[in-house]
């Protein structure tokens, strides 16, 4: 009878959701002033302390959706964050930062109806950047 009640609940323990990462916007700001704030300004508008010595100004992360006719494009907004493609340039001093994807990860759909795991700190950031957007975005890729 003890047995049964031990394994009874050790399984309802791994059943029981485990609480998710956050994503929230305020957690993205936190992670933005860590890793960002230092080139792109607490403003994000792209004049922080470091940027006068940068070969590229950094840009005004506030006008991505104004950039782009009102539309905010998620997918490319992370891979520039994620610093890993490199493939938008000129971006020359744009570092890599590594705990961006480092953690745990959430699931996050790509727009085409499947869902992919990606690091929640990477979403955090995004989702933080996009709620800064002025105007606001209007419509919506992924």
């Amino acid at each position: 009878m003890k047995h049964a009640l031990i394994i009874a609940f050790l399984a309802a323990a791994a059943c029981t959701p485990q609480e998710s990462p956050s994503v929230s916007r305020d957690t993205g700001r936190a992670i933005f002033a860590e890793n960002c704030a230092s080139c792109h300004g607490p403003a994000a508008k792209g004049s922080g302390p470091a940027a006068h010595g940068l070969k590229t100004p950094p840009a005004d992360l506030t006008r991505i959706a104004a950039r782009r006719n009102g539309v905010w494009p998620r997918l490319e907004v992370m891979s520039i964050v994620d610093g890993y493609t490199k493939r938008t340039n000129p971006r020359d001093d744009m570092p890599v930062i590594s705990t961006l994807t480092e953690g745990p990860l959430v699931d996050f759909d790509t727009g085409n109806g499947i869902t992919k795991q990606v690091p929640a700190r990477l979403v955090a950031v995004v989702t933080y950047l996009e709620s800064i957007q002025s105007p606001p975005p209007t419509s919506y890729v992924p």
